[in-house]
């Protein structure tokens, strides 16, 4: 499915979670999904079981999986009006990148084309818009 980087500074758990999420917000894991039982992936990762459903647990916390007893755990549908905290602190995050780039040069063109570039390979738009 993925690797991880054992050499990294950042927690395997951590790691695991920002590619599921990647996966997820680039539609490579589709709603309702079933993802890999925690002792498979586990093992496919040598890492720990626990390792991987303290991920899971962060996923489902942030709103990206939900979890079936018995069953697994699968891929949230996006449900809009359901985000309005995370979508908060996403437009800060943004705002801070936005302020960082004009400090180090970049016009306010050279970021408008780079944000409209975004949007195109996200689809979520086009530059013609």
């Amino acid at each position: 499915m993925f690797e991880l980087d054992l050499r990294s500074r950042a927690p395997i758990y951590e790691q695991l979670v920002e590619k599921i999420k990647d996966l997820i917000v680039n539609n490579v894991l589709k709603a309702d999904e079933q993802l890999p039982a925690v002792r498979v992936l586990a093992s496919e990762l040598t890492v720990n079981p626990n390792t991987v459903q303290k991920a899971y647990r962060e996923l489902e916390y942030r709103g990206y999986i939900y979890s079936l007893p018995g069953k697994g755990s699968f891929v949230k549908a996006a449900v809009p009006e359901n985000n309005t905290a995370r979508l908060q602190s996403l437009e800060k995050d943004l705002e801070r990148i936005i302020a960082e780039m004009i400090f180090l040069g970049r016009s306010a063109q050279q970021i408008d084309n780079l944000v409209q570039s975004c949007l195109v390979k996200s689809k979520g738009g086009t530059v013609n818009d």
